[in-house]
This record gives structure tokens, sequence and C-alpha cells, in this order.
């Protein structure tokens, strides 16, 4: 009211509107607002002394309709209709409007919604876009799970993920906090959502995240493995900031009192039979309506973020175990006691091995350069022929050619025992040997008994240089009795040869 007063006397003294607004710091647009309504008012400087400050605010800016006889907007729809994709306070007003011609000005409407968000719960400040992020953490609580034969008890870990926007809520129960069960959780919570948010947001638990930074945090490799395969954003919450992930702190606290309280009493003996009581007590908890908002996560979840989130990709990641191995003079590599082939030119450099269930796939500056099939037993070598030298290759095919021929003088059973071997994708070298020390046999005994042990190792299915030898030495004893090693062979298969 004090600048009313000085435009007004500044006015009387004969100055411009423009220098009037820099004698005040205030717009020209204001000042020129003031002198208008101080005419429609017919208000002259000097003013009268009945005009106090009170007065001349009730004269100039008094209401024609109190606030409180406009029809009132529902505050609650549009805190929720705020959260979807491009709708804005301005079209929110519009509508407003135009169902109530003589309700509030644009200005009065943004007020009186801060003035309503202001009275609401903190949760409801928290401005999440639908599908942007979902906050994940471990709950503090575990559930013991019984040994039905030993009697012996397990803490499972209840890992829990909320999603920003409607607070749709996944849990589910894993034996560790490990890296695979880690893992396996997201890709469960994602598929349990139905889609991929733009950003995932853990704690600086020491499975996922390799090194906590304020600005930037070192994920772990299979981490980001994960991340680049559903090609959504890891942001770590800062070392110390709950607040960060408050989503998920609520979350936590809900699951403890809503699912985990209820089965505090309830005996489980599997890990399976804990996650279906947790599961339906979990969409019990998704459709309980809200307290001070409407509807339920479910369908704030099915209105807001589904529509948003990316859908998810064909196939579901699968936890690889990264490694480092370095390539061995024979240009393999070892894993897990079984050896694998990469091309010669790296003999001596460091790879990166990813380990899955079924695969193994070698990495160099980034780039895949080897992918095998996970050997089933140890010690086995599985190779390439394109991962050879040009030379060993030529060596190699010339030197099973020759065995083959020798093989031949010896007779078809002969033959055929060297190419059963030849034909498991063993190392070649490994295939030579065993071959050769077969064919001595002819030398050390006979032709002959060399071409009848070879008949009965076929029919055994038993094609080691052992079990040819120990057929040749006995050879009116039973199967049941040729020695140990040749039923063991028998018991490994073709595939195990020495």
């Amino acid at each position: 009211m004090r600048k009313i007063r000085e435009v007004l006397r500044l006015k009387a003294a004969g100055l411009s509107d423009r220098r009037i607004a820099t004698a005040i710091d205030s717009a020209r647009s204001t000042v020129q607002e003031c002198l208008r309504r101080c005419r429609d008012a017919g208000l002259v400087w000097p003013l009268a002394e009945e005009f106090d400050e009170a007065a001349l605010q009730a004269r100039l800016y008094r209401r024609e309709v109190p606030l409180s006889q406009r029809p009132l907007p529902d505050f609650s729809y549009v805190h929720a209709e705020l959260r979807r994709p491009g709708v804005t306070r301005w079209l929110l007003w519009q509508e407003y409007k135009a169902a109530h011609p003589e309700g509030w000005q644009y200005s009065v409407f943004c007020e009186q919604y801060r003035r309503w968000l202001a009275t609401q719960d903190p949760v409801l400040r928290q401005s999440h876009e639908p599908g942007e992020k979902l906050f994940v953490d471990y709950a503090g609580q575990t559930v013991p799970v019984t040994d039905r034969y030993t009697g012996e008890e397990r803490a499972a870990q209840i890992f829990i993920g909320v999603l920003g926007c409607s607070n749709y809520t996944f849990a589910e129960a894993t034996f560790s906090q490990q890296l695979p069960d880690w893992l396996g959780s997201h890709v469960r919570m994602l598929a349990y959502v139905g889609g991929v948010p733009a950003a995932i947001v853990p704690d600086n638990l020491k499975t996922g995240i390799n090194r906590a930074h304020r600005y930037e945090p070192e994920l772990n490799p299979s981490y980001q493995d994960f991340a680049e395969h559903y090609e959504v954003a890891i942001l770590p919450a800062r070392v110390r900031k709950p607040r960060d992930k408050a989503k998920v702190e609520a979350g936590v606290l809900i699951v403890e009192r809503w699912i985990l309280a209820r089965l505090r009493n309830r005996r489980f003996f599997s890990l399976g039979e804990l996650n279906t009581a947790i599961a339906e007590l979990l969409e019990v908890l998704n459709r309980r309506p809200f307290k001070k908002l409407e509807g339920c996560r479910h369908s704030r979840f099915i209105a807001l973020d589904a529509p948003a989130l990316r859908p998810l990709p064909v196939r579901a990641y699968e936890f690889g175990e990264w490694r480092q191995a370095k390539v061995h003079p024979d240009y393999h590599i070892e894993v897990k006691r079984a050896y694998y082939s990469v091309p010669y030119r790296l003999i001596g450099q460091r790879v990166e091995v990813r380990l899955t269930a079924h695969a193994v796939e070698v990495f160099h500056t980034g780039k895949l350069i080897a992918a095998h099939a996970r050997a089933a037993t140890r010690g086995r070598r599985t190779t390439h022929d394109s991962h050879r030298p040009a030379s060993h290759v030529a060596v190699i095919e010339q030197s099973l050619a020759r065995v083959l021929e020798r093989a031949a003088l010896v007779g078809p059973a002969a033959v055929e025992v060297l190419q059963r071997q030849a034909a498991h994708r063993r190392h070649p070298e490994e295939t030579l040997r065993s071959a050769q020390g077969i064919l001595r046999l002819a030398q050390d005994f006979t032709p002959a008994c060399l071409e009848h042990a070879c008949q009965r190792a076929l029919a055994l299915k038993s094609y080691s240089y052992r079990a040819v030898r120990t057929l040749i030495e006995m050879p009116a004893a039973p199967a049941a009795a040729a020695g140990l090693d040749l039923v063991h062979d028998n018991l490994r298969g073709p595939e195990y040869f020495q």
C-alpha cells in the first residue's frame, strides 16, 4: 500500500509512468495498473485522512464475490491429472472455467492449488513423471524359511520395488542379496510391471555398485550389462541421502506392516511357498484404496505408469558372471576348469569373459570375439577351427587323414572308433594322441586283436584308449568285469576320451 500512495504522490508531482516505475523499483505495467484502479475508484492525491492502508486496499482490491462463494475446484483430481503426460495447470483451469464460468481466474486457481498442496501429506508433493523412475531396495526385516527335513532355518531377504508415480509395489523373497538374486529380482520385477521405466534408483548396495560416488558411481559389470540389455538408466541414490529414494523407503515400511507383519506367525518350508504368500498379499496391497487420493495403486498404475513404460525386450536378461582370463599359448582360455578357444592373434593378452548358465562369451576391448556353449564337464576343450592359424589347421587335417589311412589297414571297426572320437568336438591334438595310442596296440598285440576289441568298444559305446586296451587284454571277460576304467568310460559317455 505504501507504494500505491507513493505512485499517486509522484504522479501528482508530474513524473512519467516510466520514471515512477524506476523510483519505486517496479514494472511500468504495475504503475499503470495502480493508476487505472485509482481513477476507477475516484482517488486523487492528496488522499483523505480516512483512507488508511486497510481502507485503501479494500477500496482498490475488493472482490465482487468472496472466494468461499465461488465454485471450488477438485484439487485431488487436479493433482492426479497433472501427473499425466502433457497435462498443464492452464489446461485444467480452462476445463474448470468451462464448467464454472463464474469460477476463479487463473492466478487465483494456481495460488489456491499451491496452498492446498502445502496441506497434503509430504509424499504427495514429490513430483514423479509417469514411467520415469522405479525405486528398489531390500527390507530390513527377513523371513525365516525352515528346512522340512533338518529343521534348520534360513533367513530370506525381501526385495521391494516401487514405481514413483503410482506407488505400484513389487515384493519377493530371495535367499541372499548377492548378484544373481539381485539381478534376478530386477528381471522378475520388470516382468511384473510389464514394461521398462526410464530409470531405476537403487541404494548403494555393494552387490550392484562397485564404487559409490556423488556424480559418477561405478556400477558392477553385470549390473551395467543388465542396464544395457533393458536400455534403462541406473541412478544410485546419494550416500546417506534416504530422501533420494523416499518412495521405496515408504514402500519398505508399508510392505513390512501390510505383508510381513501378517506372515509373522506362519511357518514356511520353501522359498516358493513364501513367495506365493507374498504375492497374494501384494495383490491386496496394490488394490487397497488410498486414504487421501482417489483410486488405489493398481488403478493409478493402469492410468499413469503402464502407458508410459517402454515394452520389455523379446528375450529376458540372463545373468552372466564376468571374469578375466589370459590367452594361453595354445590360444585357449581357462574358465571354471574348462578350456575355450579364441583367435590365435590374442595369445598372451587378457580378455573379459561373460559366463552364463549355458554359454561362454569372450570380449576383447569391448568387442565379442568368441562364443561357445558352456562345457558340461571339467577339463573339456572347445575349439573353433577359425581360431587356429592356417598352418595348424593344415597339419591337423593331414595328421587325421594319415591316422585314418593306418586304421583302414587294421579294419573298419578301428576306423569307426577313431571317427567317433574325431566327430566329437574335442581338441584335435588330444584326438590324435588317443588315436595314435589305439593304433599302437596293433603293434603291441596283433591287428586282429585290435579290430575285435574295436568291435566290442563300438557295441559298448566306449572309445577311449584304456577301454580298447582292456578289451584286448581281457578278451573273454564280460563287460561288467572288464575293469573299472571301462565301466567308468561307459558311464561317462562318448564325450569322454583320453
